[in-house]
Formats: C-alpha cells, structure tokens, sequence
C-alpha cells in the first residue's frame, strides 16, 4: 500500500501532481507522482508503504487544494465471479474498518459505472459485516474503493477524520428554486468546507451584517439572507427582487474594489472574476484593515502553473497580514462547484 490515490477536478490533475509533491518535499518523502491529462485523478508513488503513511499522517486533508479526496492503497484486478471474496481476501484478516465508501471518478466513465456501484454496494457491506470487518461507529479508518471499471479497483484507506466529507469530495447540496443563480452553490459549499457545522449557529447568526462584492444578480446575496444576515449588495448590475423586497438588502450601485463599508461587518464575499493577485489584494485588504471578521472570496486561476500562482498569492497574503500585526487563520480550496478558480477563506483571531 505504497500509492497515494488523489481525485480531482478532470483538467486539474498536473495541480495535484504539484501540490502533493510539494508535501512529501516538506516532509522528507521520497517518491513520484503520475497522472493522465482529464482523468480525473493522480497518483503519488513512494518507495515503501511506511512512506505512503508518512505523508498522509503528516498533511491535513482539509489544507490541501485541488485534490478532493485520498486514499493510500493498491489497485486491485478483480475477477469476473467472486468479486467480494478476492477484495476481503485482499484486506487481509487483521483490518477493520469503521466505514464503507465506494467510489468513481468524475468523468462521463465513472459516472456510467455509478449503476454497478450501488448494486455492488449491499452485498459487500453484508459480507465485509460478516467477517467482522466492518464495525460501527462510523470514526476511524476509513475503506474506500475507487472503482475505474468492474474489474479494477483501488483498494485504500485513509482516516475518516482526515479525508474527505463526502464521497469522492462532492457535496449533495440542493439547488434552492429561489436562488437568482447556480452560484448561489459555490457559497454554501465554501460554509460547509471552511465552517465546522456545529459553529454555523455562531458564525453565522441572523442579524449579522455582510458585505457583496459584485453581487449581481444576488447568488451569493440568497445565501447569506437564508440565514437573515443583513446585506450590502455592491454591484453596477441589477439584483435580484424578491431579495431587495426581503428588507434584508441594501443595494449600492459602486465598484466593489473600491466600496467601503461606514463599520466592520461580519461577513465580506466576492465573486468577481478579475485577476487573481487583485482579488488576492482585496481579501488581504478587508481583513488587515478590519472590514470584516470573516471573508470567502474566489480566485480565478491562470491557464498554466496554477498552483504554484495559488501557492505564491496565499503567501503574499499571509505576509502581508504579518506585516500589519494581524492573525488570520487562511484557507483555500478547489471546490466541487469552481470550474476555473479557487476559494479562500479568512478568519481574524
């Protein structure tokens, strides 16, 4: 169990390469990282098993950017018949696990092999639960089978508190009829990612105050009125209005690199699709000067070397927050809902 398996958005698997490589550097491990163009996924091989361990064990999960879900294990070719005998003869009689996941990857194959997934599913949980090797609660490691057809299979593990939240890494969530845009999705995907649920109560209380950059037609606007924050929705276009008849928003026909609120808000978020390191300037900017508490904001990527374009704007904005006294806790991700960006989050301590 020497390889690391790592999903992601199809085009954006030489990011990953990066950005794992970048880890086991830090950390010390040797080995390579591989990846066909849009196949959704790479690989990171290490010289021993230890190693592959190693480097799972000294990275979180939750910092990483592009990939959305790993595991450390093996492929696997299985027969025709006797599929779950091989694959529980495979496992070994010593592993247990506290949780079953299979999985595909996000190209048009692995969606047309989802069907055999889900028939799959039951009996290998009923057998894996009569070898006892599938045990409750839910905690602990983690068995994740990534499926590239019925006959090969990636048998991996990884910890259920240092991996993805949902299978494969991509949220269920429901688009609300009500939202002016799709966007609306990126938003509360970022909450779900950056906010641990238990702390949405606090975090994000009815009567808080939040700001819109570029708010138009008001996607991001639904999100935070759902949650009866009042708004500030900064964009020359127009809005929504069923949301400016809620009582809830304020719109403000003004630039938002240039908007500035009269008092600190709760909540600064920003969709614009500018350059990268501009966004990068005004996220820095409204948490060192203490516009806001908290800050979601997109970056959009370049066409080549984005993760070290990434890497290089999340240290400038670290460096400047340093530079000014402030301590911010900094997060970003790709998330299932970005095409060609990233979101960060910001927090003041």
């Amino acid at each position: 169990m020497n390889t690391l398996l790592l999903h992601c958005r199809p085009g954006f698997e030489n990011e990953v390469c990066a950005e794992i490589s970048d880890q086991a550097s830090r950390l010390g491990v040797a080995g390579y990282a591989k990846a066909r163009p849009d196949s959704a996924y790479a690989e990171f091989v290490c010289q021993e098993a230890e190693d592959a361990e190693r480097l799972m064990h000294g990275t979180r999960f939750a910092r990483l950017i592009f990939p959305r879900q790993w595991a450390r294990g093996e492929w696997l070719v299985l027969p025709e018949r006797d599929r779950i005998g091989v694959l529980i003869e495979h496992l070994g009689s010593r592993m247990t696990f506290g949780s079953l996941w299979l999985e595909v990857f996000d190209t048009n194959e692995g969606k047309e092999l989802s069907t055999f997934c889900r028939k799959f599913e039951a009996p290998l949980r009923k057998a894996l639960g009569q070898e006892g090797r599938l045990v409750a609660p839910d905690t602990g490691r983690r068995l994740l089978l990534t499926f590239k057809s019925s006959r090969e299979v990636f048998v991996g593990v990884a910890e259920a508190d240092n991996s993805a939240m949902w299978p494969m890494g991509i949220p269920r969530l429901k688009f609300p009829r009500q939202a002016p845009s799709r966007s609306t999705l990126k938003l509360e995907e970022a909450w779900h990612h950056f906010i641990p649920r238990d702390q949405w109560d606090q975090r994000l209380a009815a009567g808080m105050t939040a700001v819109d950059l570029g708010a138009s037609p008001g996607g991001w606007t639904w999100q935070l009125v759902n949650r009866d924050i009042e708004v500030m929705a900064v964009d020359n276009g127009p809005m929504n209005a069923d949301l400016l008849d809620s009582g809830l928003v304020g719109h403000y026909r003004a630039d938002g690199f240039s908007f500035r609120p009269k008092s600190p808000v709760d909540w600064m978020v920003c969709d614009i699709v500018e350059k990268p390191a501009k966004n990068a300037t005004l996220l820095e900017t409204w948490i060192g000067e203490g516009l806001c508490r908290e800050a979601v904001v997109n970056l959009k990527l370049p066409m080549k070397q984005r993760y070290a374009e990434v890497k290089r704007l999340l240290e400038r904005i670290a460096d400047g927050l340093a530079e000014r006294g402030v301590k911010a806790s900094i997060g970003c991700k790709q998330l299932y809902h970005d095409r060609e960006e990233v979101t960060c989050h910001l927090r003041r301590l």
